[in-house]
């Protein structure tokens, strides 16, 4: 079956963003685009190595090209990370239920993104961004555990300097070089405001995150179902067949990455 096949791509373009993450820019060679939905994942083949889920950095888009952040913590991904531009790859995908970021039209958005949880919740970020005028207020709170490891650096100006968009950020642990606030994610809710019945809340990071964002969002009066998060980091095939991501009856593969919260929040392990 073609769901188990992988397509040829090739690497254009390696960016170093921090010590162990790099962006590729990977181009089918089918000249067909990945057709994607932010929060989608696709599955990346090292030939000879073996494979495995990355979720994708780049907003929807017509072309051929997307962007992998990939951070080199096992065999596959250490792979990759050797790769060069002009070497190929195979590229399985897109899969999963990812935002449908139309349903958000209209409706202010809080994103928070913490650590690594950066770079798929770019893809959705940068989507709105392009098409800043169909959307209310947009909010982004990004945290790291240092200075050195925060991903996108230029893109982060970028956002600060909007005047359509409130971006605040934080580390756990500071530098000389740090000149902002320190500490866990939820230390920046108190510089925001917002109304609990218009804004929609996205946050993809590390699962300790979550409980604590949560419970910062529901002491503001964030209703469940306007909160929404990514269980990415559970897959491993992709197709529901190694039972990796299983969660009592839900696939993560396949009903997620992306969930509601009012839809999971009684499911033992999701959170």
């Amino acid at each position: 079956m073609t769901v188990y096949k992988p397509e040829i791509a090739k690497i254009k373009k390696v960016e170093q963003l921090t010590k162990t993450e790099r962006l590729f820019d990977i181009e089918l060679l089918s000249g067909k685009s990945l057709d994607h939905q932010p929060g989608q994942f696709v599955e990346v083949y090292v030939f000879g190595v073996g494979e495995a889920p990355i979720s994708i950095s780049s907003e929807p888009s017509k072309q051929p090209t997307f962007q992998l952040c990939v951070r080199a913590v096992g065999n596959v991904t250490n792979a990759l990370h050797n790769k060069r531009a002009g070497e190929k790859i195979g590229i399985r995908g897109p899969y999963g239920k990812g935002f449908e970021y139309e349903y958000f039209i209209g409706k202010d958005i809080l994103f928070i993104a913490g650590g690594l949880g950066l770079a798929p919740l770019r893809s959705f970020i940068r989507a709105v961004l392009n098409s800043r005028g169909d959307y209310g207020k947009v909010y982004i709170l990004y945290g790291a555990r240092r200075p050195q490891e925060l991903l996108f650096r230029d893109e982060l100006k970028e956002w600060e300097a909007r005047k359509d968009v409130e971006y605040h950020a934080t580390v756990d642990v500071g530098d000389e070089t740090w000149q902002g606030n320190v500490g866990v994610i939820t230390t920046l809710f108190p510089d925001i405001r917002f109304d609990p019945r218009k804004t929609q809340a996205i946050i993809i990071g590390p699962p300790v995150m979550y409980r604590f964002v949560i419970n910062e969002l529901k002491n503001r009066r964030v209703p469940d179902e306007n909160i929404w998060i990514s269980l990415e980091r559970k897959m491993k095939c992709g197709v529901g067949k190694c039972g990796h991501c299983q969660i009592n009856n839900v696939y993560v593969c396949q009903e997620g990455p992306v969930f509601n919260y009012k839809q999971i929040k009684s499911l033992p392990e999701a959170i």
